[in-house]
């Protein structure tokens, strides 16, 4: 009987010493000190400046996470494998990118992986294997739709339109060209017709020249989408240089703080975004997340995103924050103040 005391003794003592070992383990999780590498498709972009923005507040409020922000000088898959290495070599916890090739980046995001770098992508995806979740800013049927309908309203719904786009190989960019095509050819678009696609790279200087250039070859052509921040504001500067402010309209994508002296000129009557720093703010959530309690990220899981609320990933691990928001005289002055 004694002995059957002393043994039920132990296995209890056992269980308990247990109990606050897995205590103290999630506890240092909780903890754990996470590097994680935020890649722009480029630096000096305003849309990355502002999720860094979001992405070093999230940071500040989980404790214990440092951001290393980063990208190349132009948005190359060339550039971000340099970067991308440079932070393999710095051993970073989590790398979260924006990528400019999907599939070019992808081996060397499965490098990061295999040496234990939790890997996600935000804003323009990756090949699915080279990452654990992508998080959208919005889901690409509204960002199409969202494009199309501004510009209906801008050129009082029917007219010869143009795509002034990022780089060829851009993820999300030839989604949401993808969606707009295949809106485009519904009764309650009828009235655009779209004549051409011209590619800026997100170079300020060659969507400048891109843009002169449609106004050149098309010059019947009364609005144009942008959907990209670099692209809008080059294709709108070349707007009116040409003055044909109020003649040839632009929109798409956008932030508030480099559009509003163009909204106030009368180039660019309305355009949209999400909120870039709530989008770092998440992303940086989401990766601290992959890197604490790694089980509770992936797909068909729900993930709480502090001030954002929650974000569910299908189970392909995609997931998307909210619908964009739209701009114009009546708010873009307030909004040119936060980002």
């Amino acid at each position: 009987m004694q002995r059957r005391r002393l043994m039920a003794g132990a296995a209890a003592l056992l269980t308990m010493a247990g109990t606050t070992l897995a205590g103290a383990n999630l506890a240092m999780a909780a903890d754990k000190p996470v590097k994680l590498g935020l890649v722009a498709k480029s630096l000096g972009n305003g849309f990355f400046d502002a999720a860094n923005k979001g992405a070093n507040e999230a940071a500040k409020e989980l404790g214990g996470v440092e951001i290393i922000y980063t990208g190349p000088t132009t948005t190359t898959a060339e550039g971000q494998i340099e970067v991308l290495n440079a932070l393999i070599a710095q051993r970073v916890d989590a790398i979260a990118i924006s990528a400019n090739d999907p599939d070019a980046v992808a081996p060397t995001l499965k490098k990061a992986q295999a040496r234990g770098i939790k890997v996600m992508s935000f804003d323009s995806g990756v090949a699915e294997d080279a990452r654990t979740v992508h998080l959208a800013p919005s889901s690409d049927a509204l960002i199409g739709e969202a494009c199309l309908n501004l510009i209906s309203d801008a050129i009082g719904g029917s007219g010869k339109i143009a795509i002034l786009s990022a780089t060829p190989t851009s993820t999300n960019q030839n989604v949401w060209i993808g969606v707009m095509k295949k809106d485009l050819a519904e009764d309650r678009f009828k009235g655009l017709d779209l004549v051409t696609i011209a590619y800026g790279d997100d170079l300020a200087d060659k969507s400048y020249r891109e843009t002169q250039a449609l106004l050149k070859q098309h010059p019947d052509i009364q609005g144009i989408i942008s959907p990209t921040t670099i692209g809008i504001v080059a294709g709108a500067k070349a707007i009116e240089d040409q003055g044909l402010s109020g003649k040839v309209w632009i929109t798409g994508l956008g932030l508030p703080s480099e559009l509003e002296g163009h909204v106030k000129s009368g180039t660019v009557k309305s355009f949209a975004i999400w909120n870039p720093i709530d989008l770092g703010y998440s992303t940086a959530q989401i990766a601290v997340q992959m890197v604490r309690t790694p089980d509770a990220v992936g797909p068909g899981k729900t993930v709480k995103v502090g001030r954002v609320g929650e974000i569910a990933f299908d189970d392909k691990g995609l997931g998307a924050m909210a619908k964009p928001f739209t701009y114009d005289k009546s708010n873009v002055e307030e909004f040119a103040k936060i980002f």
